[in-house]
């Protein structure tokens, strides 16, 4: 079961957001990540618990933010419901969509689990719900995969895979890469893994 933590930046200036702290591991539905994430002065900023079936896509999503909720699941596309931080005001939506995004790394491993992709799959697109902090808002973006490369790099724990994708935004054609190992985001625009106690659990 993998443990450890993520730090996590600002996209454009670097300034340090926060931490989270994580495990995950595969089950008998799937795969399951769990995380709290802190601010860089040591408050609590929020929690994620997401679930995957089998064949990748999210069967249970609850997060936190600012006070403000999310739950969801894939069911005719992906639909949620959005609680305010005075929780008398719940707003149910359904989206076209192929899974969630967020913040967490939890999201980008999902992606990957669902796409299944190898280095001879061709570039793979694919329609998201993200949850942007610190309301939650929801806003669907359309983005293109590709798994570029796959390096086996030698550890004290035998041989680890690290895949390389390429990810582009196809409403503005910014592209970035993210690194994955098993279900831990090695590294990524604005993620940072700080620590690892297990190694990463296999794709």
């Amino acid at each position: 079961m993998p443990r450890g933590r993520y730090s996590l930046h600002d996209l454009h200036d670097h300034t340090p957001l926060g931490e989270e702290h994580f495990h995950c591991a595969p089950g008998p539905s799937g795969w399951r990540y769990v995380s709290q994430t802190t601010a860089p002065s040591g408050d609590h900023l929020g929690s994620l618990d997401l679930t995957l079936d089998e064949l990748g896509r999210p069967i249970r999503l609850e997060l936190h933010a600012a006070s403000w909720q999310v739950r969801g699941a894939a069911l005719e596309g992906v639909t949620w419901v959005r609680t305010d931080p005075t929780g008398t005001h719940a707003t149910e939506d359904n989206v076209r969509a192929h899974g969630f995004s967020g913040m967490s790394p939890a999201f980008l491993i999902a992606t990957a689990r669902l796409l299944r992709l190898t280095p001879a799959s061709p570039e793979t697109r694919l329609r998201v719900v993200t949850f942007t902090d610190p309301v939650l808002a929801p806003r669907t973006v359309d983005q293109s995969w590709a798994l570029v490369n796959s390096e086996a790099h030698p550890t004290d724990n035998g041989p680890l895979t690290v895949d390389e994708y390429q990810v582009s935004a196809l409403d503005t054609g910014e592209q970035h890469t993210v690194h994955i190992a098993g279900d831990v985001v090695v590294s990524a625009p604005g993620i940072e893994l700080e620590e690892l106690e297990s190694p990463p659990s296999d794709r």
